[in-house]
């Protein structure tokens, strides 16, 4: 991926199409969207993926670093159902974000909340305390401009939902996407709604179709 330079200061162009992705899911990816989380899954049955942030330019996109991420404990899937342990594929808008601790400075709409408030353990005995302490909801079976607390889920309860971007527990989530601390707070600053920001999201042999 570009950064912007390659070797001993030679300028190069950003990519004019994000990498990875193939054209169906780039079909899927809003005309007007300036800003792109692209998370790849390292296999559809996989707990661990990577997140990077892409931003479009006058010259084509930039990305930034690659994050370490977790994602659910069995993978992927195309078809989300209530407690499968799978993460959705698909590209979703991002658009309200909250969490338990105080608005990092983001441009979302923050709901400061203490229904965020975790407590036991996830799959591998870990800690699950402060995983909500950052949360960016993803868009899938919810109603944009509400709380991620809000449970109204519009293709039915069935169909799974409270899928967020949130603080990572080490450890794979039951569906959500999980960032360290820092990287959750570094995304909230950065993200912008005027930029129209989406997530894509699967392993990478999904994301290529």
């Amino acid at each position: 991926t570009a950064q912007g330079r390659a070797g001993a200061g030679v300028a190069t162009a950003a990519p004019a199409r994000l990498p990875g992705l193939g054209p169906k899911t780039l079909g899927q990816i809003p005309g007007d969207t300036r800003q792109v989380v692209v998370v790849t899954g390292r296999g559809k049955d996989s707990s661990r993926s990577e997140a990077v942030l892409h931003r479009r330019t006058a010259t084509g996109w930039e990305a930034g670093p690659a994050w370490p991420a977790h994602n659910a404990l069995k993978g992927w899937t195309d078809d989300h159902r209530m407690g499968d342990l799978r993460s959705p594929v698909g590209v979703f808008t991002l658009s309200d974000a909250g969490g338990l601790l105080p608005d990092p400075g983001t441009r979302l709409t923050y709901d400061e909340n203490p229904g965020f408030a975790i407590s036991g353990t996830g799959f591998e005995g870990e800690s699950l305390e402060g995983s909500f302490d950052y949360v960016i909801a993803i868009d899938y079976n919810r109603v944009p401009g509400t709380s991620p607390l809000d449970r109204t889920r519009p293709l039915g309860a069935d169909r799974g939902g409270g899928v967020w971007l949130h603080v990572d527990h080490d450890g794979p989530t039951q569906g959500c996407v999980s960032l360290k601390e820092r990287h959750m707070k570094e995304l909230l600053r950065v993200l912008d709604p005027d930029q129209h920001p989406v997530v894509v999201m699967g392993d990478a042999e999904s994301l290529l179709r």
